[in-house]
C-alpha cells in the first residue's frame, strides 16, 4: 500500500538574512576594540543557532571595511554553519565602499533568495568615513536606502567612542517604519549593543510575519541579563 505522505515535503524555513558592516579601521584596535566586537559577534552567532523558536533561517554575512577596502569576511552563512574566524583591524574608514557593497549583495537574487524576509543591517564604526576620491558616502548610502530591496531592510547602527560621525549613523537609521536609536558605546557596552540587537532580530525571527515593523525594546533601559532566547 502506498502512503498518501509519500511525495508530501515539509517547506524549509525561508531565509531572514543579518548583514554586519563591521568598521575595521586602524583605530578600532585602541582600548581592545576590535577583540571584544569578535567575541559579540560570535556570542550573537550562538544565540541564533540556539533559539529553538525562530520560524525563520537566520543567516549572518560580515562585510569589513577598513585596509583593501570593503571585503567579505563572511559569505551569508547560517548560523549554525558559521566557522568564525576574527577580524583584524588596520587601515582607514571606507565607508562608501562599504555600503556600496552590501547594496549589491541584497539587491543580488542569487544571494538573498526572493522568498526571503526583509534584511537585517548592523553598522558598527568609531570614526569618520576616509573613502578615496571619486567615493561619496552620502551618495553610496542613498543609493542603498532607495534601492528596490534593500530601503526595506531593519537598520541598527552603533557608534564606538566619542569622535564617531553621528551624521552619517543617523542617517544611515532614519525613515524606518520602527523607530530605533544609535547606540552610543564605548570599548565596554560593545556586547551590550549585540545583545539588544541579537534579541530583537529573534523577536522578528519568531513572528509570525516577520516583515511588519516590529515593537523595539529601549537598548538604554533593559538589563541584557534579563533577555531570554
Amino acid at each position: 500500500m502506498t502512503s498518501k505522505f509519500k511525495n508530501f515535503t515539509v517547506p524549509s524555513a525561508r531565509m531572514m538574512p543579518v548583514i554586519i558592516l563591521a568598521d575595521v579601521s586602524g583605530s578600532m584596535q585602541k582600548q581592545g576594540k576590535i577583540g571584544i566586537l569578535n567575541r559579540a559577534i560570535v556570542s550573537m552567532l550562538q544565540e541564533f543557532t540556539n533559539d529553538t523558536f525562530a520560524l525563520a533561517e537566520i543567516n549572518v554575512a560580515v562585510i569589513t571595511f577598513g585596509k583593501g577596502g570593503a571585503v567579505l569576511h563572511l559569505p551569508l552563512t547560517p548560523a549554525a554553519k558559521v566557522q568564525w574566524e576574527d577580524m583584524k583591524a588596520e587601515g582607514t574608514t571606507p565607508m562608501a565602499a562599504a555600503f556600496e557593497f552590501v547594496h549589491q549583495m541584497i539587491e543580488d537574487r542569487n544571494i538573498i533568495p526572493t522568498r526571503s524576509y526583509y534584511p537585517n543591517i548592523i553598522l558598527v564604526s568609531d570614526g569618520h568615513p576616509t573613502d578615496d576620491k571619486g567615493k561619496n558616502w552620502q551618495e553610496s548610502l542613498q543609493k542603498l536606502l532607495n534601492a528596490d530591496r534593500a530601503s526595506k531592510a531593519v537598520r541598527f547602527a552603533m557608534g564606538i567612542g566619542d569622535d564617531v560621525d553621528e551624521t552619517v549613523l543617523n542617517t544611515f537609521i532614519a525613515n524606518q517604519n520602527t523607530a530605533i536609536p544609535l547606540f552610543q558605546a564605548d570599548e565596554t557596552n560593545i556586547q551590550r549593543f549585540f545583545r539588544w540587537v541579537t534579541f530583537s532580530i529573534a523577536t522578528r525571527s519568531r513572528s509570525v510575519n516577520p516583515n511588519q515593523p516590529q515593537s523595539m525594546i529601549d537598548p538604554y533601559a533593559y538589563d541584557p541579563d534579563d533577555i531570554e532566547f
